[in-house]
């Protein structure tokens, strides 16, 4: 999908009421404090924005899955909190548990130019998620323009995201969004060529339409992680107690004749005799013996595939290629982070456990984009349309 959405420094938004829809989906310890805050500091880009254009800024986020009913442990009362500290200036909270209401409407009603304020937590209202048109009205009832800055929920048509773009106009993208089009529509639809695709995680069911839409586009598609013991099977390899999916096997070996030399796997493993970090552990090439499984690439896997990434000009990496929240079986995965830290190449980390392994290695910074969004992410390098995108106002 290529999109080309108009953005928040395409409209005046001064003295204009301008709803934001962000991702505060951030978690949070028993006592209420914020643990992560990185959706917080994502956010600042485009709310700093309005406030300096004089816009008056309403703010509205899901946290958890609260299913449609208020609860008191998933408010976004502690993120107008830290979002005050953040921004240096209230943010006042409309503590509503049916989102819209009293409050609300007294504090929008109250607002000057370069106010701030939150809404609670758009999941407290079953229709939310349901996309039903009642709620969207309300939430619209309040602004004068939409900007959405929610990455993360762009793969849910929801009605913050989709149900407001209808009825508010123009409905725009904030910086955050604008970013991941840019970073990850540039890099599937119109790459600075060699492309390489770095794939790993546990499933291949999970990856089947990232497979088959990047094999197309890449030059080189590299596959670790516990999905490549289905490969190895497809390869008349042993896999021992490894993961692996048998029904996906055909799958495999469809996709191994399919890719020619697009395709790189594994060439050796580091096996063990039980899923823990203190299991005894061998580095075997080919088969995986009876008894023992795979967890991580092996030394020269490693080197094959940093060789095939060093020539790259832009790399999107989504999954990990071991269990590396284990130490012992997080080199292969801290190995691939440090040689794409130091290629001179765009480099892309698309969403979940690949974004916790390159910030667990601290490379997060020496990335060029690392996405905000698992599941829209995945769905972007799918080639899936995104609805939270693509009820924004064209350009």
């Amino acid at each position: 999908m290529t999109y080309n959405k108009m953005t928040v420094e395409d409209i005046d938004v001064k003295g204009k009421k301008v709803l934001v829809r962000c991702d505060f989906n951030v978690p949070l310890d028993a006592e209420g404090n914020i643990t992560d805050e990185n959706r917080i500091v994502g956010a600042l880009p485009t709310i700093n924005y309005l406030i300096e254009n004089g816009a008056r800024v309403i703010l509205c986020s899901h946290m958890g899955k609260p299913k449609g009913e208020p609860k008191p442990e998933l408010s976004l009362a502690p993120v107008a909190k830290r979002l005050s500290e953040k921004l240096g200036k209230e943010v006042v909270f409309a503590a509503d548990d049916n989102v819209v209401g009293e409050n609300a409407k007294a504090a929008v009603a109250a607002m000057k130019d370069g106010d701030v304020v939150l809404l609670e937590n758009t999941r407290y209202r079953k229709e939310e998620t349901k996309n039903v048109d009642e709620f969207s009205k309300e939430l619209a009832s309040l602004a004068d323009v939409f900007v959405n800055d929610a990455f993360g929920t762009a793969h849910r048509a929801h009605c913050s995201n989709v149900g407001v773009s209808a009825l508010l106009k123009p409905a725009v993208a904030g910086y955050l969004i604008e970013k991941e089009i840019k970073f990850l529509g540039s890099a599937v639809n119109d790459p600075v060529r060699p492309l390489v695709a770095v794939l790993g995680g546990s499933k291949v069911s999970s990856k089947i339409s990232v497979i088959e839409n990047l094999l197309d586009k890449v030059d080189k598609l590299i596959i670790g992680g516990g999905m490549a013991y289905t490969f190895f099977a497809a390869q008349g390899k042993t896999t021992g107690t490894s993961l692996l999916e048998a029904d996906f096997v055909d799958y495999a070996k469809k996709m191994i004749e399919k890719a020619g030399d697009k395709l790189v796997l594994p060439v050796d493993t580091v096996i063990a005799k039980e899923f823990a970090n203190d299991a005894e552990s061998q580095v075997v090439e080919g088969n995986i013996p009876d008894g023992w499984m795979g967890l991580d690439i092996g030394p020269k896997s490693i080197e094959l595939f940093s060789d095939v990434l060093k020539s790259a000009k832009t790399v999107v990496w989504n999954g990990p290629m071991g269990v590396f929240e284990m130490p012992n079986f997080a080199k292969g995965t801290n190995k691939i982070a440090q040689v794409l830290a130091d290629l001179d190449a765009t480099t892309i980390i698309g969403g979940g456990d690949s974004v916790a392994a390159v910030n667990q290695a601290g490379l997060g910074e020496k990335m060029s984009h690392v996405s905000t969004g698992g599941g829209a992410s995945m769905e972007f390098l799918e080639g899936k349309e995104l609805p939270g995108i693509a009820a924004l106002t064209d350009k």
